[in-house]
């Protein structure tokens, strides 16, 4: 993951073209921002001004994104002031919209059997790397699971796609990625019906063990979410010798390698360093983060 980034961000103002509310004050926002669309990719995100009053942006990933009809779509949840008011926004306005911004995920075709893990915001590169998978990926067969502890920003139905090692209770999943024909699961500790009542980790070490060595030696993993699941993720990979990537999530101010305040530890082949989440990441190999 030696790729500069920097190059191909863009400062563009991007006509809001849709916002759907959610429960638990979620939204998903679409945007125009060509510039940005042509060239986004899974684990990156964009930094958009929320009002024209708050000039402190806010990270928010990229869920999904259309280069050909040049829109961007993101997953937020409402916690403070600035997303607040970006809530407040209505279809027809402008937004300042900088991105794509840090290092995405880098598919192993070397492991075909991909298992994507996102727990609550953490669910949009997970939806962005199913499309790219979709799309450019023929080859490689991924399976989903969504987790959250509020109710999940889309409308569940019951999948008719197979998962192996879980039971039939297990058997809601996100409708947008059932009709891409990508098998997907939800986790929860909030007693859903229909999802899966644990953690999401608990949920892939069922899907893993149900697997044979060989198909085991398949997977790779990918994952966004709150710190302490990456590091449950991270633990669970290596109990399984597996390939992991994470995408981090962290508080920041410039977003483009300049404040340094998103600096996390990271172990590299010349020892321990400390690395800028914005640029450097977001997207990490899971054991140099959570040794």
């Amino acid at each position: 993951m030696e790729e500069n980034t920097r190059n191909t961000i863009f400062v563009e103002e991007a006509e809001i073209l849709a916002q759907h509310a959610f429960a638990e004050e979620q939204f998903v926002l679409r945007v125009l921002a060509p510039k940005c669309a042509a060239s986004a990719k899974p684990g990156q995100f964009s930094h958009i001004q929320c009002d024209p009053q708050r000039l402190m942006r806010r990270p928010l990933s990229i869920m999904r994104v259309s280069a050909t009809e040049g829109w961007v779509e993101f997953l937020y949840k409402a916690v403070g002031e600035g997303t607040q008011l970006l809530s407040q926004r209505l279809v027809g306005e402008m937004l300042s919209v900088m991105g794509p911004i840090g290092r995405p995920f880098e598919l192993d075709e070397n492991k075909p059997k991909a298992l994507l893990l996102g727990g609550g915001v953490g669910i949009p590169p997970m939806i962005c790397l199913s499309e790219l998978i979709k799309e450019q990926f023929g080859d490689i067969k991924p399976t989903v699971f969504m987790g959250s502890e509020v109710p999940f920003p889309f409308e569940r139905e019951r999948s008719a796609l197979p998962v192996q090692g879980l039971s039939n209770e297990t058997s809601d999943c996100l409708p947008l990625l059932e009709g891409w024909n990508i098998p997907s699961r939800l986790a929860s500790l909030q007693h859903y019906d229909g999802v899966y009542q644990g953690y999401i980790t608990d949920l892939a070490r069922d899907w893993l063990q149900a697997l044979s060595d060989a198909e085991r030696q398949q997977v790779a993993i990918y994952s966004c979410g709150p710190t302490p699941m990456l590091k449950a993720v991270a633990a669970l990979a290596a109990e399984f010798s597996l390939p992991c990537q994470v995408s981090l999530e962290e508080y920041m101010a410039c977003a483009v390698g300049g404040c340094a305040g998103c600096v996390v530890k990271v172990s590299t082949d010349e020892g321990e360093a400390m690395k800028r989440v914005c640029v450097d990441g977001p997207v990490f190999e899971a054991a140099s983060v959570f040794a």
